[in-house]
């Protein structure tokens, strides 16, 4: 038997001045997430990230723990990788 992870791809900023709208998003995804299911996140299309970037992965990460799911990164891209190390969160979200 498979499961089938919840998905959501992440285009563009990952930046304050979308953090509403990618909240948002994040949390219907989340909410589709059953107990014990995976939340994937893609974001190897996103292009530029700051400290509101992280602060939404972080909060992903606290819910799906706090739910009993699990959070899965899917793909990250080079703006990514970058800030997660300069934070060094890489580790936390999939190793690259």
């Amino acid at each position: 038997m498979s499961t089938t992870a919840t998905c959501l791809r992440i285009e563009g900023e990952l930046t304050i001045y979308r953090a509403a709208e990618l909240a948002e998003a994040l949390k219907g995804s989340l909410a589709q997430v059953p107990a014990g299911g995976a939340f994937e996140l893609d974001l190897s299309g996103v292009t530029e990230m700051d400290c509101a970037g992280v602060q939404l992965l972080i909060a992903a990460r606290r819910s799906t723990d706090e739910s009993g799911r699990t959070l899965r990164v899917a793909g990250r891209s080079a703006a990514v990788d970058e800030v997660l190390h300069t934070l060094q969160l890489a580790s936390q979200f999939g190793a690259h």
